[in-house]
């Protein structure tokens, strides 16, 4: 496909999550931000309890992982599995949906992962150009 066909496909999409009122940069929000992504990542690997979760995505809080997992929810992306049992079990999954997304952004984890020989390098080169912060 050619980068006029692509602008033109663009154009004709319903949703722009460049235009500020576009409800698609809130869920872009909830994908790319510090805990969506990572919690989507996570889950790739399968259905997981809270605390199994918290533990994997090492540092997030028990507050923010609740209310990255109900914006994902709402967003469809997860699915919150609670079973009436003593104790009470909630598992989280993901929807075939928040796998498309969560392929996607490890794609990007990997890339990103793949290239830090070359992004630490590029640091110290900025700050020996620039002065440490």
């Amino acid at each position: 496909m050619n980068t006029t066909q692509e602008r033109t496909e663009a154009q004709d999409l319903p949703y722009n999550v460049f235009a500020k009122a576009c409800p698609s940069r809130g869920t872009l929000e909830h994908v790319t931000g510090r805990w969506g992504g990572l919690t989507l990542g996570a889950l790739y690997e399968g259905s997981l309890r809270f605390n199994e979760l918290r533990r994997r995505v090492d540092g997030v809080s028990e507050k923010m992982l609740s209310q990255t997992l109900h914006a994902l929810e709402r967003d469809g992306l997860v699915r919150r599995d609670a079973q009436p049992t003593n104790p009470p079990r909630v598992d989280y999954e993901l929807t075939p949906l928040g796998r498309g997304v969560a392929e996607r952004l490890l794609n990007l984890i990997h890339f990103v992962e793949g290239q830090m020989d070359d992004v630490l390098e590029a640091r110290v080169r900025y700050d020996e150009t620039r002065g440490a912060l």
